[in-house]
């Protein structure tokens, strides 16, 4: 395949990735780290190169050691990265997560002044959007920077194409200024995007007027929940906008809103979980692979479910990803799609 004729391309955020080795220990324990690459929409390239697909990757890097181990680590995981920048502003981002299984992750990111906000609308105009199948979009990057411009002016260049353009919303309280920015930022971008992935908490934070709760790590509530799902009906069911909105639950599954569709359930899958970052990158893979192959949206969120689980029993974010015959051999266990 052409370099101009990609699946995927996706835009946002990057990090150097240190994963604790010492499973279970308290952070201040931790004696050693596995090193890999993260950040949402850089996972979702890993994870969908490691698919099959053909995918190109728009984040920058800095003048830094860190952003050559990121460049290498990307190119042997068979993703495009002729369009990643060097920007002499920034440093290449890092996170530090701790695993204490089954529900504590500690994460400690270090962006205070990181290079993939300095993206800018010259970087994205250089993308072959026009002959992309599908765009990956992060919410987190509309926070800071000129990166909000690189991603408006890649979901408007893509709306005037066939191109399909995903939104992960991939809420970071920490990374915004203020509880109501995400919501309008997300709000603002609506009318660009196709298809919408989130849990409960995140799409409560970009459709809420009121999403103070959640920002601030608590739970979204029953009513709530009523309020959110009556939100997202109406959302999907407008001419214009996100036609699909894929509502992660958790262990319960996902719930898919279509346009002039009922909603559908698709079920996950039971595993012991020792690792819970990642499986929304590894289930947005899963769902743009199914969607490449013009698999229905309720095959595609098996698929993706599955994806899903398979991250949550490894060690490692990016470096968990699951290949396709890891996946079937998966859901062969399982009674498949």
């Amino acid at each position: 395949m052409s370099n101009n004729r990609y699946d995927l391309i996706t835009i946002g955020r990057v990090s150097m990735d240190l994963f604790a080795e010492n499973i279970g220990a308290d952070f201040t324990d931790i004696s050693g780290f596995e090193t890999g690459v993260g950040g949402s929409p850089t996972n979702i390239a890993i994870g969908t190169a490691r698919l099959g697909l053909w995918v190109a990757l728009l984040t920058a890097v800095g003048a830094d050691e860190v952003g050559k181990f990121v460049h290498k680590y990307l190119q042997n995981e068979k993703i495009d990265t002729q369009f990643i920048p060097t920007k002499l502003k920034g440093c290449t981002g890092m996170a530090v997560v701790g695993v204490q299984p089954p529900d504590k992750f500690p994460l400690v990111f270090y962006r205070e002044n990181p290079a993939d906000i300095y993206l800018t609308i010259d970087d994205a105009a250089k993308l072959p959007i026009a002959t992309t199948q599908s765009l990956l979009l992060s919410g987190t990057a509309l926070s800071r920077g000129t990166c909000r411009d690189a991603t408006l002016y890649a979901a408007e260049e893509a709306a005037r194409h066939p191109t399909k353009t995903f939104m992960d919303l991939d809420l970071r309280p920490d990374q915004w200024e203020h509880p109501q920015a995400y919501g309008l930022n997300i709000r603002a971008i609506l009318p660009q995007l196709d298809v919408i992935i989130g849990t409960e908490e995140e799409c409560h934070a970009a459709l809420s007027a009121n999403p103070a709760q959640v920002m601030e790590g608590k739970p979204v509530t029953a009513t709530q929940l009523a309020e959110l799902e009556a939100t997202i009906r109406a959302l999907v069911d407008q001419p214009i906008g996100p036609d699909v909105v894929v509502l992660k639950r958790g262990p319960r599954g996902v719930t898919i809103y279509a346009r002039a569709t009922p909603e559908e359930n698709v079920s996950g899958f039971q595993v012991k979980v020792l690792n819970t970052v990642g499986a929304g990158d590894a289930f947005a893979s899963g769902l743009i692979y199914g969607y490449t192959n013009n698999w229905g949206w309720q095959q595609s969120a098996r698929f993706a479910n599955a994806c899903g689980a398979i991250v949550v029993t490894r060690h490692g974010c990016g470096t968990a990803m699951p290949t396709l015959d890891e996946v079937a051999d998966f859901m062969e266990t399982r009674g498949g799609l």
